[in-house]
């Protein structure tokens, strides 16, 4: 943490700052600076106009930051509270993201995606995208093209790597299934077991809570960065992250409103704090994250993946950790980091989604010109553009079946269909009884197009 200026604490910072220094100064100063940011003393030092004094300048932000500041029922080392606040700026951005991801139109357009049909066009390329980059921030080095292919084709993990993809993406589909249950350690343990199995470092047993005081977190620069509580109050600590989790913050009925993205990004920070594993924790962290947003009803983080944009800047996310250890356990600075995160996430996914609906509309009125097209069904159509743009692609009842979320049976049907009428090739595989389906040269010409 040499690399950080610590702050004091702000009794300390009163006791040694003369009122004459900072009382002046409480109304130039707010929460964030002119451009909505929150600032750390590390960074703000740097932005205190000249003649201003920059302890006196942090006083008064440090006072703003109180008057709107909020404590939770958790707990850091000596018995410290956590706290945080939403600014002004932080609100804007959360009512962004609802905007976005509340009303789904850009998905649930009737026209492009019924509810029937999401899975086909985005949860298995999004989960699987999700997976690999969450496996990459904790180490693994699989290509994202080999990664995509075992996970599409079902083939099972080879090395350490690929296993660590193959558990996120079971752990991703694990959230979701467990979605209306409340969190509890046994949930917790279950999720890091799925995440581990196979792929665990530091002499960790997957499934188990810590036994000892060893475990260290490490920066970029393989410097100290946190030392997680003691192994003895892990139960303690996780019973109530658990509380906290299944208390209703967003009720009519709820005295203490904590915006559920919010919420979920402090579930996300509390497993990396307390660190309840001997390796894990961050695929852990993450899927407890996407488990709480979708409990809440936030079904587009179905499809939001966080950790590549995390991998991206990892020392920024790195920093807002350390940010919020060293200025009096203040969670809004990794608050602020995440909801940037999700906001760029969110964004990423509606230009994704509206690039699959624009190929797929100029597709249809391609398609449409055949006299073929009438035969088919939307998921045959969909095959169709696929085989169109990769002439010589492999398809297989299995990888169909994974990726339109149908069952095997439904993907060879909807396969030998397109064999019947001459759009694709099926051949046998030497190695195993399995037909392969191969997109031929010339099926432009074949359509009509």
């Amino acid at each position: 943490m040499a690399r950080f200026r610590v702050p004091k604490p702000l009794n300390e910072l009163l006791s040694a700052t003369s009122h004459e220094e900072y009382i002046p100064l409480l109304g130039q100063f707010g929460p964030t600076d002119a451009k909505g940011k929150y600032l750390h003393w590390d960074k703000f030092i740097w932005r205190v106009p000249k003649g201003t004094s920059e302890q006196g300048a942090w006083v008064a932000t440090k006072l703003a930051r109180k008057t709107i500041s909020k404590t939770i029922e958790l707990v850091a080392e000596q018995e410290k509270k956590f706290s945080y606040c939403i600014p002004d700026s932080l609100h804007a951005l959360l009512h962004q993201i609802d905007k976005l991801s509340g009303g789904g139109h850009a998905i649930g357009d009737g026209s492009f995606i019924t509810t029937k049909e999401k899975d086909r066009y985005l949860v298995k390329s999004l989960m699987m995208e999700e997976a690999i980059t969450s496996s990459q921030l904790e180490g693994a080095s699989t290509t994202r093209k080999i990664a995509k292919e075992m996970l599409e084709t079902k083939r099972l993990p080879i090395d350490k790597s690929e296993q660590m993809i193959f558990n996120n993406y079971l752990l991703m589909k694990k959230a979701l299934e467990r979605k209306d249950e409340e969190l509890s350690i046994d949930l917790i343990l279950e999720l890091h077991a799925i995440a581990t199995y196979k792929a665990i470092d530091n002499d960790a047993t997957p499934g188990a809570l810590r036994e000892d005081n060893t475990i260290a977190v490490s920066n970029l620069y393989n410097e100290l960065a946190h030392v997680p509580p003691c192994y003895s109050s892990l139960k303690e600590r996780l019973l109530s992250l658990c509380d906290f989790a299944n208390e209703k913050h967003d009720g009519p009925n709820s005295d203490t409103f904590i915006h559920p993205l919010v919420k979920a990004i402090i579930l996300h920070f509390m497993i990396g704090y307390i660190h309840p594993f001997g390796d894990g924790n961050g695929r852990t962290a993450r899927a407890i994250f996407y488990w709480y947003m979708l409990r809440s009803g936030y079904w587009l983080f179905e499809y939001v993946s966080i950790s590549k944009l995390i991998q991206e800047k990892r020392s920024d996310y790195d920093a807002a950790y350390i940010y919020t250890e060293t200025d009096e356990f203040d969670l809004t600075y990794f608050i602020y980091h995440q909801v940037d995160v999700v906001m760029k996430a969110v964004n990423s996914l509606n230009s994704h989604i509206e690039s699959k609906k624009s190929e797929f509309y100029q597709f249809m009125e391609w398609i449409e010109k055949s006299p073929l097209s009438k035969n088919f069904k939307r998921g045959q159509l969909e095959l169709l553009k696929e085989a169109v743009k990769q002439p010589g692609r492999i398809f297989t009842a299995k990888q169909v079946s994974v990726e339109f979320d149908i069952n095997e049976n439904t993907a060879r049907t909807y396969l030998n269909g397109l064999v019947d009428n001459d759009l694709l090739v099926a051949t046998k595989s030497k190695k195993s009884k399995a037909i392969r389906y191969v997109s031929p040269a010339g099926l432009r010409e074949k359509l009509k197009l």
